[in-house]
């Protein structure tokens, strides 16, 4: 049995815990055997007095000795009518060292004595007096050694330890034996799914079944079945990202190439004869440049490298425009208003396409929530600054977000609300912006609509530009 296991240390805890009852029960036994053993004395020298004195004078000399080594005393004395009466006397071989009454003895004296009794290991001559028994008189008095009394302490004392060590391993065994089958077979039992789920996580066969009949273990056993849970589903959308991540990486490229060439003819259409077709070969132009930037993107991500923004300083409102203007285009007539509130003067340092693309979920999302409601709607966007960062506001008039949308906002496939939806704009929004080194939060979200917050820090955009306008 080894001590670095449970049933080791219980074990030895027992054993020793066992041991010190055992050690406090031995203190007040070793008294009360002393004081049995000399009022044992005390009766042997009275029994002996008692025969002397029925006997003759002559008998009294020839059976004195013998009576007196009996009694394992030296002498007797008795007090009879308050006469004190030497009965029966042999020479002492030392002084008296100590006198102890044993009519006056308590609990405490009692195993102050009997301790000193056990570690003194002198054979010295005692005094006890005591009362006799039967009234056969006032008190009986007699003088001893004390080495015959303190080698009967020390062999009642070690037979005592031994009973209490066989009681002790007896007690530990059965313990053992209790706790085996009490707690260690159910904390084996989950030690072992613990074992058979780390070797196929995502298999849902080894999520154990809370069935322990022990409070503390069928909480533990239910606090690891939601864990598991948890790990196993976090490890199936993990493995459907990873295979939809490969599967659009394939899509974007193949589409990069056939938007590479759109691209190619959408230039030739400034050169048309058309004016409107002039006029629209631009935005036709920038929106193919966008959507083959955003493919380039996508494979970047395909291959975990995120890229860095490229920082550039452009007038807000004008891009809040084009995003307006889009979601205008897509948009019901007279369902879904847009308001600006850009100062035109505002301008802003950050990644150009990666905030109209984040502006364009956010608005996006703000008008299909209106849409979905069949009730005209308000779509607004506003922007600010202070000496810190850039603000900008999305907010619109829409139903608000349910409970678990807002549990899971910004978590990929979680956090949609429209039906339909993979909750990847949210996601992705956050994450451009926390490319900027700020953040993108739910300021509000009830009955009266949503609305939201970005916030890009000044500080942290400076230094990335002035690399980007040296590169050049």
């Amino acid at each position: 049995m080894r001590l670095n296991t449970i049933t080791g240390r219980f074990a030895a805890l027992t054993i020793i815990f066992v041991m010190l009852a055992e050690l406090f029960i031995l203190l007040p036994a070793l008294a009360s055997f002393r004081l049995d053993y000399l009022e044992s004395r005390l009766e042997r020298a009275q029994i002996a007095s008692l025969a002397l004195l029925a006997t003759d004078e002559s008998l009294a000399s020839d059976l004195e000795s013998e009576l007196l080594q009996n009694a394992g005393v030296f002498n007797v004395v008795l007090r009879r009518d308050d006469i004190r009466q030497l009965v029966l006397s042999s020479p002492i071989p030392g002084p008296v060292a100590q006198t102890y009454d044993l009519r006056e003895d308590g609990v405490v004296k009692s195993i102050d004595d009997a301790l000193g009794t056990l570690f003194n290991r002198r054979n010295e001559v005692i005094r006890v007096i005591g009362a006799p028994v039967n009234r056969a008189g006032q008190l009986i008095e007699i003088t001893m050694e004390t080495a015959p009394l303190r080698a009967a302490m020390i062999e009642f004392g070690f037979r005592l330890l031994l009973l209490s060590a066989a009681f002790s391993i007896l007690t530990a065994i059965l313990l053992n034996l209790a706790v085996q089958r009490l707690v260690l077979v159910p904390i084996r039992r989950v030690i072992s799914h613990m074992v058979s789920y780390a070797e196929a996580p995502e298999d849902p066969r080894h999520i154990i079944t809370p069935d322990a009949r022990l409070t503390e273990l069928r909480a533990a056993e239910t606090a690891m079945e939601s864990m598991q849970k948890t790990v196993t589903s976090s490890l199936k959308q993990r493995e459907r990202m990873a295979q939809l991540g490969e599967a659009v990486a394939k899509i974007s490229h193949d589409l990069r190439n056939i938007l590479t060439t759109a691209q190619i003819f959408a230039d030739r259409l400034e050169d048309s004869g058309d004016p409107k077709v002039r006029r629209a070969a631009p935005k036709l132009v920038n929106s193919i440049s966008r959507a083959v930037n955003l493919c380039e993107t996508t494979l970047a991500f395909g291959k975990a490298e995120e890229p860095a923004p490229t920082l550039s300083r452009f007038p807000l409102a004008q891009l809040a425009a084009e995003v307006i203007e889009a979601e205008s285009l897509a948009s019901p007539a007279a369902q879904v208003d847009f308001l600006m509130d850009i100062p035109p003067t505002l301008s802003i340092r950050a990644d150009r396409d990666q905030l109209y693309r984040v502006l364009a979920n956010l608005t996006r999302n703000a008008r299909q929530a209106i849409e979905g409601t069949g009730q005209p709607g308000t779509v607004e966007i506003g922007a600010g600054e202070t000496d810190n960062d850039w603000w900008i506001r999305v907010g619109d008039t829409g139903p608000g977000l349910p409970e678990k949308a807002r549990e899971y906002l910004f978590k990929p496939f979680s956090g949609s609300v429209r039906k339909g939806g993979t909750g990847l704009g949210l996601t992705i929004a956050a994450d451009l912006v926390r490319g900027h080194g700020g953040r993108l939060d739910l300021v509000r979200s009830d009955a009266d609509g949503s609305e939201f917050m970005i916030h890009i820090p000044r500080d942290m955009a400076i230094l990335p530009v002035r690399q980007a306008v040296g590169s050049r």
